[in-house]
């Protein structure tokens, strides 16, 4: 199969590889999609897998059973399905406390094979799990891969109770800035200030409810928050990028008592300074985000199928794995968005599966 092997930082090479082997309850994904995520990019570029390559990223995965194993009864050949790259175990504390994304067994797909290639194996224990779904026929499947970013962001405005009324600042116009600022809006958020400093990203993100737009290159966005907000600063400020300098200034976007979130992981070792005393004097609430429960995988993936979610709209352009860096260099530098990658296409348009 052809599969995109990374073999260190901006290393990655387009190969033919064996197939993937299952075990006896897993099953043969036939990769029909997959998206490229910031946080992928973030690992292809940097020493990610150290001493670990050659190495195959990609968690936004659907595609079609290829194959099953003797014992797997749950799916079969001819499925379309989404498959959520973390599998929790259900029985530890984090499990049963309803944080099944913290959970302290958890086991994601891209630890042994990720998406990027033809086919991948999915084991048993990943078939056996909760985070498994059939594909509606009507839904085309570059559509569906966008219910593994939205879970995410789904979840975090959830837990941090985005509602009506509220103002909500996005820093970060990539596409997970662009899904928080949809769902903020259909969650009742009034204003939703996008802060970006590139400029094409912060007028393309118009199309997903933002009411105000700050150049960060050439505005200050402190400044300008305030003089929006009566200077009183946000109910909820989101940091959706991987700039620990987004981190520190966005301490100071957030109301007395509002809430500030760290929802774009930075490189690894990267530390953010910030000014404590500003939090503990306004009464500042500090929320890191990581994934979804396993409620809020399934909330997310059936807005997407229902149409609630208008998923194609998100998407820049579909590409063949074979322009996996390319991909990667127009997401990088802004002239594209979001890009999901199909691993049958062979042009440069890309191909519905």
């Amino acid at each position: 199969m052809k599969a995109g092997l990374m073999y260190g930082p901006n290393d990655i090479r387009i190969e033919e590889i064996p197939e993937p082997t299952i075990d006896a309850g897993g099953l043969l994904l036939k990769v029909e999609a997959v998206g490229l995520c910031g946080s992928d990019i973030r690992n292809l570029t940097t020493d990610s897998c150290a001493g670990k390559y050659p190495h195959i990223y990609g968690h936004e995965v659907v595609g079609t059973v290829a194959q099953v194993g003797a014992l797997c009864t749950k799916f079969q050949p001819g499925q379309r399905l989404y498959v959520y790259p973390g599998v929790p175990c259900l029985h530890c504390q984090y499990c049963r406390a309803g944080l099944s994304n913290l959970c302290a067994n958890y086991r994601t797909y891209d630890q042994t094979q990720g998406g990027f290639a033809q086919y991948m194996a999915v084991p048993s224990w990943g078939v056996e799990g909760p985070n498994i779904y059939p594909i509606p026929d009507d839904v085309p499947f570059v559509q569906a891969v966008m219910s593994e970013p939205l879970s995410s962001v789904y979840a975090c405005q959830e837990n941090v109770q985005v509602r009506l009324g509220q103002t909500v600042v996005i820093i970060g116009a990539g596409p997970i800035g662009c899904l928080h600022a949809e769902v903020a809006r259909m969650r009742g958020a009034s204003q939703v200030i996008m802060i970006e400093l590139n400029e094409q990203r912060l007028q393309e993100s118009q199309a997903f409810g933002v009411t105000h737009m700050i150049n960060s290159q050439t505005q200050d966005p402190i400044q300008a928050v305030h003089e929006l907000t009566d200077q009183q600063g946000a109910d909820v400020v989101i940091s959706a990028n991987p700039s620990t300098k987004a981190q520190t200034s966005a301490v100071y976007l957030v109301k007395p008592n509002g809430t500030l979130v760290f929802f774009g992981g930075v490189a690894k070792k990267a530390l953010t300074q910030i000014d404590t005393n500003y939090l503990h004097y306004h009464g500042i609430w500090v929320y890191g985000h990581y994934g979804a429960n396993t409620l809020q995988v399934k909330k997310a993936f059936d807005m997407v199928v229902s149409h609630q979610i208008n998923a194609e709209k998100f998407i820049s352009q579909t590409m063949p794995l074979d322009q996996l860096a390319t991909a990667i260099h127009l997401m990088k530098t802004g002239q594209a968005n979001k890009i999901v990658l199909q691993p049958w296409a062979d042009d440069t348009k890309g191909k519905e599966g």
